[in-house]
């Protein structure tokens, strides 16, 4: 993980515009939010794992189900997932189990990231601070 400094750390923004603004640009709410907080997640790799711009936010006023909900971005970071080819190595078997076992273990959930990914996130940085402070 490398995190990357921004202006955008610790403002607030309505959650609507957030994603209003970073959808186009291809971010995503990623699929582990809570109801307090989440990331906005832009895939920049898939070549043997993952590597993700994260951008981390909280919910200030509301709920983020809720509308109108207020959110204030943290400090946002470079994390790459390396995952094993082939099968989960304990996998239970059972077909009941099989459902829930079918996809592998990282391999890494924390792997190295080169410098070239470190100047392109700083790159993307940029651009979302050109996208929401101007």
């Amino acid at each position: 993980m490398i995190s990357l400094p921004s202006e955008l750390e610790n403002r607030s923004f309505s959650l609507y515009h957030l994603e209003q603004t970073l959808k186009p640009l291809g971010y995503v709410i990623s699929g582990g939010w809570e109801y307090d907080r989440g990331f906005f997640d832009y895939k920049i790799d898939d070549e043997d794992g993952y590597l993700f711009l994260r951008l981390p936010f909280e919910a200030e006023d509301g709920q983020l189900d809720s509308q109108n909900a207020t959110v204030k971005l943290g400090k946002s970071f470079l994390l790459r997932h390396v995952y094993q080819e082939g099968l989960d190595d304990h996998v239970i078997q059972g077909n009941f189990r099989a459902s829930f076992d079918q996809f592998a273990e990282p391999k890494e959930k924390d792997a190295d990231i080169s410098g070239v990914y470190e100047d392109l996130g700083r790159s993307y940085i940029k651009e979302l601070e050109k996208a929401l402070l101007s």
